[in-house]
């Protein structure tokens, strides 16, 4: 098992983070918050530097690196607060399209991504569950095609993207039984945003009521979505978890420059022991987080069996840093931390808001407890 970054996964930071520090300035990320527009010009960048195609086969016109490079991309984009729809695109549409779709499938949809069309999942309904078992809409035979009924909450830039790969059951089934995964048209659906903590994502309530599909919307087989489902959805949650420590670090690096720099009783605040106590402790769950998240990623590379435990304790670990870092962080900077002219609520919010995506850690606690007997 490789634990080493490679000199090429290296080159690749070096590369995404060179691009990020011109492109994604927090002036730009700050504009979004403001306004609500999207910043095309990054996404049409990343697109022509292939950071969409990054885990698409090269049979379908990507780049056919694995989810190490994905999650060494996703960090990074977590650190500059990237607001463009890659998280959603790469780590949870295209996962559940090369799973759970047929070859044909496969290299259609995975090639449109490659070229810059976009995606998400829709999977968490009413209760926030984002496990499959707990799905209750429905798809249903409709004359040459088929039919949802439901409504899905939670959904990542759902009315930013082109397409929706929706998590359905067929009628009567229960559990991981009948569950079912459909592409959508984003626009076809009837979306609502959300009111949520973090105002440079939107995250959508979809209306699927009556929503009548081609045959050939189905991924794969009908009902036979479970278990591809399941392992795309561990790909979503830590990427999730690695774009919460990217955040988490640009927070850290943040209030230690501060720290260094503000005077109190003539010595930098930094020098004082209460204050260093809490940068021990901010950084070790820090590095915890990043540590259990790339072990998570390469059990997931190497479709270990243990990548679901590790799926787990990557969304605890990260929860559990962003959770002390958030706090610390507004109290080091003190008044500041609080204004909106500071970028702090920014990060806060986005770490606060991952926090919830994809299972929150009481709910992962549980999965890990659960496997652990």
């Amino acid at each position: 098992m490789q634990l080493d970054f490679t000199a090429e996964q290296e080159e690749l930071r070096a590369g995404v983070r060179a691009v990020l520090d011109t492109e994604c300035t927090m002036d730009r990320v700050r504009s979004v918050a403001e306004s609500g527009e999207p910043l095309d010009a990054l996404w049409a960048t990343m697109v022509e530097l292939g950071w969409p195609a990054l885990t698409v086969p090269e049979t379908s016109g990507g780049l056919g690196l694995g989810f190490v490079e994905c999650a060494v991309v996703a960090e990074e984009l977590g650190r500059v607060m990237a607001p463009v729809p890659w998280l959603p695109t790469v780590t949870q549409f295209a996962p559940v399209v090369r799973n759970a779709g047929s070859p044909k499938q496969r290299h259609e949809i995975l090639g449109r991504v490659a070229t810059g069309r976009t995606g998400t999942v829709a999977v968490a309904e009413e209760t926030g569950s984002f496990d499959v078992a707990d799905v209750t809409t429905i798809v249903e035979p409709d004359g040459d095609g088929w039919a949802l009924h439901g409504t899905k909450h939670w959904v990542m830039e759902g009315d930013a993207v082109d397409d929706v790969v929706v998590i359905a059951r067929l009628p009567g089934t229960h559990g991981d039984e009948g569950i079912t995964a459909v592409v959508v048209d984003a626009g076809a659906a009837a979306s609502t945003r959300l009111a949520t903590f973090d105002a440079t994502r939107s995250i959508v309530r979809l209306d699927l009521t009556d929503l009548h599909v081609d045959a050939d919307a189905v991924l794969g087989e009908p009902g036979g979505a479970a278990i591809p489902a399941r392992a795309a959805l561990e790909e979503s949650t830590v990427a999730v978890a690695l774009e919460m420590v990217g955040t988490a670090q640009t927070i850290f690096d943040t209030v230690l420059a501060y720290a260094k720099e503000r005077h109190q009783f003539g010595v930098p605040i930094g020098s004082f022991q209460a204050i260093k106590h809490k940068f021990a402790d901010m950084y070790v769950l820090l590095e915890r987080a990043r540590a259990v998240a790339y072990l998570a990623s390469v059990m997931i590379a190497e479709d270990d069996e243990r990548r679901t435990v590790t799926t787990s304790m990557a969304k605890v670990a990260a929860g559990d840093a962003q959770r002390r870092i958030a706090k610390e962080g507004i109290q080091v900077l003190g008044g500041i931390g609080y204004t909106w002219e500071h970028d702090m609520h920014l990060w806060v919010r986005r770490i606060k808001s991952d926090d919830a995506l994809f299972g929150t850690p009481a709910d992962h606690r549980t999965v890990v407890a659960r496997l652990a007997g």
